[in-house]
């Protein structure tokens, strides 16, 4: 696998090695070695899949304090833009945002070290999002960062008008109002 750290500290692009013939192709997707040496100790607890269609936009989503999650992302079939933005408050990027295009056919994984918000928008008609995480699920502490907060400047590839949003992102909140209520 191949490791590409990005312009945000931490934030992985990881890239496997296809090894095809005309019956199809393997690859390894997580070797914990690997990772380690590159990345670092991670302990991931649990692995998420979602099923989405087209237009649906999942994000941003984070979980606060303790029950902070890093992830590690890929798509298994589909395509999706996928979003992080930093919130660590002493970073020289806070509040910056990175974009990936991850696809079944690209195989890229993505790296998403605690203290990020993540969200994704479905390019394709429909797409299978998996993820490891290293904490558990805590509703108590889930926050959403407002998609279209004008301070991001994300320049989603599809209209918010095309987009389908659940409630809880629809009243996300922009990065002003978690500082100023001390949740970032």
């Amino acid at each position: 696998m191949k490791f590409i750290e990005q312009d945000i500290r931490g934030v992985y692009v990881i890239e496997p090695v296809k090894f095809g013939d005309a019956r199809g192709y393997f690859s390894e997707v997580f070797k914990l070695e690997e990772f380690q040496e590159h990345i670092g100790p991670v302990k991931f607890v649990q692995d998420n899949e979602s099923v989405s269609s087209r237009g649906v936009l999942r994000g941003l989503h984070f979980q606060g304090g303790e029950w902070s999650q890093a992830k590690l992302v890929r798509v298994s079939q589909g395509r999706v833009i996928d979003v992080v933005v930093d919130l660590r408050r002493e970073s020289s990027t806070f509040g910056k945002h990175l974009m990936v295009a991850l696809s079944a056919d690209n195989g890229r994984q993505l790296f998403i070290p605690r203290r990020f918000a993540h969200g994704f928008v479905v390019l394709s008609e429909t797409a299978q999002f998996q993820y490891k995480v290293d904490n558990v699920y805590a509703p108590q502490s889930e926050h959403t960062l407002r998609f279209d907060d004008p301070q991001l400047a994300i320049e989603w590839p599809i209209a918010a008008s095309e987009m389908l949003l659940s409630p809880k992102d629809l009243k996300g909140q922009s990065l002003t109002e978690l500082m100023q209520d001390n949740i970032i």
